[in-house]
């Protein structure tokens, strides 16, 4: 008998284990769930984009709501903070990554990510747009 009480308590002690460690990992991924996102609003226009630069603490979600006023732009962002390594790691993670993000006109883009590491990111237009386009940039500053 005492060997059946001793190999059932051998086998649910690391499963209940196994479970408190999923059950609290679970319930910080639900609370970074719910955590509100800073929402900045910009407007894309002939040649510029409003109000840059926009600054975000570090550890904050953030939802960038872009709207093109006169015709398509895009919008391009690169995860790693202006002069880091390539190689390293991405100081914005994104929720869903793009390469260029089109901006058509008249309608909202939400870009969404978590901003990782302190730095400036400098984002552009990657649709041509006209005669300034290479001049058609902003920045995010990302503060410790």
């Amino acid at each position: 008998m005492k060997k059946i009480a001793k190999r059932f308590l051998l086998s649910i002690v690391p499963k209940s284990l196994l479970g408190l460690a999923i059950f609290l990992s679970l319930c910080g991924s639900v609370r970074a769930q719910v955590q509100s996102a800073q929402v900045i609003e910009v407007t894309a226009k002939k040649y510029e984009y409003s109000n840059s630069p926009f600054h975000a603490k570090m550890g904050t979600k953030v939802q960038l709501k872009i709207t093109a006023t006169d015709h398509d732009h895009g919008f391009k962002l690169d995860g790693m903070p202006d002069g880091a390594a390539s190689s390293g790691n991405p100081g914005l993670i994104f929720t869903s990554a793009q390469d260029c993000w089109q901006l058509k006109k008249g309608e909202t883009t939400t870009i969404e990510f978590l901003a990782q590491a302190p730095g400036t990111y400098t984002f552009k237009c990657c649709h041509t747009c006209g005669l300034g386009h290479k001049g058609m940039k902003g920045q995010i500053i990302v503060e410790p």
